[in-house]
């Protein structure tokens, strides 16, 4: 029983962690719970008030910067709101639609439409379209290392 606890949560560090990068898969969410699960299955033991308390604020600050650091990169590159919108439509549907290269284009172009709905000019569009691009790298590299943080946690506070 151990050992599939083991194989469970390791599987939900996966799932979280693919899921920085890819936003249909949990992320943050799989490797929260995968404290959990290790709860349930082998012990609660080791987790304190400091533990989930410390654990949680990640959470939120990861859930927080998720839009921010993104929405950021569209603003800082001159975008609308309409590009943050179109961003972040294309981030969710991009995959779906260009499998390959979805998670790139599907930012980008998102971005663009919105911008040139609203009736912006070409160029600023592009810019815009750039800057959701960067901005989604951005928030992926920090939630790839907030989260790794939270592993790390996870394993010091049960070891």
């Amino acid at each position: 029983m151990v050992t599939l606890a083991w194989v469970l949560v390791i599987l939900l560090f996966v799932v979280g962690l693919a899921g920085a990068i890819y936003p249909v898969l949990p992320g943050v969410l799989a490797i929260y719970g995968a404290f959990f699960l290790y709860g349930w299955l082998i012990s609660f033991e080791p987790f304190g008030w400091w533990f989930w308390t410390i654990q949680t604020l990640i959470v939120v600050i990861i859930m927080v910067a998720d839009y921010a650091v993104s929405a950021l990169g569209v603003k800082k590159f001159g975008g609308s709101r309409a590009a943050v919108i179109g961003s972040t439509i294309g981030l969710i549907i991009g995959p779906f639609v260009i499998p390959a290269f979805g998670l790139i284009l599907g930012p980008f172009i998102g971005a663009v439409l919105g911008e040139l709905i609203i009736g912006t000019n070409w160029k600023l569009a592009i810019k815009s379209g750039v800057g959701s691009v960067l901005g989604f790298f951005a928030s992926s590299v920090v939630k790839i290392a907030l989260q790794l943080v939270m592993i790390i946690l996870f394993f010091i506070w049960i070891f």
